[in-house]
C-alpha cells in the first residue's frame, strides 16, 4: 500500500473507494477509546474534519498531554514519525500530528476493505 502523502490526497483516495464514511467511523471509535470528546457526523466536510481535528490535537499538546500520548498511542501513530517532527512550533506539530492521525486512520479502514 502507498501511503497518500498530503490531506488532499487522502480524501481523494477515500471517496473514490467509497470509504470516506468509514474513514469518519474509524476516527470516531479511536477518539471515543482515548477518551477525547470528540463525534464527527458522517456527512461532515473534509476541510472541516481537518479543522476540528488539529484543533483538537493542538488543544491536547497544550493542555493535556498525557490524553494526546493515549490518542497517538490508540491510533497507532508510528513513534518514528513523531520523533521525526519538529516540535519548536507547537501549531505546526499539531497539524503534521493530525495529517499523521489521519493517515493511519486511513491505513486501518484501507487494510479492512482490502483483505475483508
Amino acid at each position: 500500500m502507498q501511503l497518500p502523502t498530503t490531506f488532499e490526497h487522502l480524501i481523494s483516495e477515500a471517496e473514490d473507494l467509497n470509504l470516506y464514511v468509514k474513514l469518519i467511523k474509524q476516527v470516531n471509535k479511536d477518539f471515543l477509546l482515548a477518551n477525547i470528546d470528540l463525534d464527527f457526523q458522517d456527512d461532515i466536510l473534509p476541510s472541516r474534519l481537518k479543522y476540528v481535528m488539529h484543533e483538537t490535537i493542538y488543544k491536547l499538546i497544550q493542555e493535556k498531554f498525557a490524553d494526546y500520548l493515549n490518542l497517538l498511542y490508540i491510533v497507532d501513530v508510528s513513534e518514528e514519525k513523531i520523533k521525526q517532527l519538529d516540535g519548536s512550533d507547537t501549531l505546526k506539530l499539531s497539524e503534521q500530528v493530525t495529517f499523521l492521525v489521519l493517515q493511519r486512520e486511513w491505513q486501518k479502514v484501507w487494510y479492512r476493505h482490502k483483505f475483508s
